[in-house]
């Protein structure tokens, strides 16, 4: 399954160029791609392409690459946008964001 079976390929591009030069924030970039109105169980599935290595954790390495899971035209992250994600989701503190830390930061 690839992101645009899942996402519209225009917003995908339209939330990519928002932030081609701004400080990434995950919140504002997933509600740009449709994905807070998405189901729970959509969700998981954008979870799932972006968990490259199939561990069922989105952890610091894959985290700097999130934006080619959506587009190969996508940017890294940088160090700092990386760690501030990685807090913003992980809520028990374990290093990496889990499917239901996922999805519950997609929806809050």
């Amino acid at each position: 399954m690839s992101m645009t079976d899942l996402l519209k390929a225009e917003e995908i591009k339209k939330a990519l160029d928002a932030f081609a030069a701004e400080t990434f924030d995950p919140k504002k970039f997933f509600e740009m791609v449709g994905m807070k109105a998405m189901t729970a169980e959509n969700v998981k599935k954008v979870f799932q392409v972006l968990d490259v290595d199939g561990s069922g954790f989105i952890e610091e390495e894959e985290l700097k690459f999130v934006l080619k899971g959506f587009s190969k035209e996508g940017r890294d992250l940088t160090d700092a946008e990386t760690k501030a994600f990685l807090q913003a989701a992980d809520k028990d503190g374990d290093g990496k964001i889990g499917i239901d830390e996922f999805e519950a930061m997609v929806h809050e």
